[in-house]
């Protein structure tokens, strides 16, 4: 005879452990640290250590420290329009680099699912493969395929695309940002696209071709629409980052390649302007996070 065990869920603290946890980890390192970088943007440039000030001494001077907080640097984001420049550079290197990894990652992903099971695991090992090395070194690798003297003008010359005086010209231009981002980030895109189209039931497109559709007809009624949610979580995956990246624009970028991250770059550790650097920061962050939860929120209702 079995006895049944019933505890009361309500009850328990384990239930209530596994809820605070995950909220405690987001306080910790993503609300406090953003809550850190408000403040440091709201403070002013001082040659001192920290460079900024005013920096906090205590409750006792809480209202005077509070009083000396302004919104003077994100006012002079607005008027400069270098800092424009640089976010319009970075949200369009996104979204071209973003359809390109879309473009590039779906027949990948789509040929891997369709693909049969016992070679599945092997295909997702070749996907994550580029990770066993490092970025920095797999980015400087790229120097020395792009660069007017580098193998690939060296691969054009030797079956006679090019001639012996001439050279591949792209390295340090959006090209070479382009092919470095797609490269780095085209495992980001694969990996939730083929979880998404490996769960997919392949009877609907056998019913769809019994009952006559076109195959291609059918990819955009079924295959597609089905695989919507891996679309949108690589698309996010890919274009977040690549917003904010600094490493690719700065090695396989010019002086035209004026993202976001190389001017937070520059601002922090050149200028050693550490406030307006957060407020670059902060405004970055709301550009990506706010429309993200709009769309989220929409899905949701839906």
């Amino acid at each position: 005879m079995a006895a049944i065990i019933n505890p009361d869920t309500r009850k328990n603290p384990a239930r209530w452990l596994v809820v605070v946890v995950p909220y405690v980890w987001l306080a910790l390192f993503f609300i406090a640290p953003f809550f850190i970088i408000v403040k440091i943007s709201m403070s002013d440039t001082a040659i001192s250590m920290p460079p900024y000030a005013p920096v906090f001494d205590g409750f006792a001077a809480i209202g005077n420290y509070l009083s000396q907080l302004d919104f003077e640097n994100y006012s002079y984001l607005t008027e400069d329009p270098l800092y424009i420049r640089a976010y319009g550079k970075s949200l369009w290197i996104a979204l071209v680099s973003t359809f390109l990894l879309l473009l590039i990652g779906y027949p990948i992903a789509l040929a891997m699912a369709r693909a049969p099971t016992s070679i599945r695991p092997t295909l997702v090992m070749l996907v994550i493969l580029p990770f066993w090395t490092s970025f920095l070194i797999r980015v400087y690798a790229w120097i020395g395929i792009l660069k007017p003297e580098g193998l690939l003008t060296l691969l054009l010359q030797s079956v006679h695309i090019l001639g012996p005086d001439q050279q591949v010209d792209i390295f340090r231009t959006d090209y070479a940002v382009f092919i470095g981002m797609v490269y780095s980030y085209l495992p980001f895109m694969i990996l939730p696209l083929y979880a998404a189209l490996e769960k997919m039931d392949g009877t609907l497109l056998e019913a769809a071709n019994d009952l006559g559709c076109p195959p291609w007809k059918a990819f955009w009624k079924i295959t597609f629409p089905l695989s919507l949610p891996g679309v949108i979580a690589g698309s996010m995956i890919c274009f977040i980052p690549i917003t904010g990246e600094f490493v690719i624009p700065d090695l396989l970028g010019g002086s035209d390649t004026l993202m976001i991250g190389k001017t937070l770059w520059a601002e922090f550790f050149g200028n050693r302007d550490w406030p307006l650097a957060s407020a670059v920061a902060v405004i970055l962050l709301l550009v990506l996070v706010v429309p993200i939860a709009i769309f989220q929120n929409q899905q949701q209702k839906a």
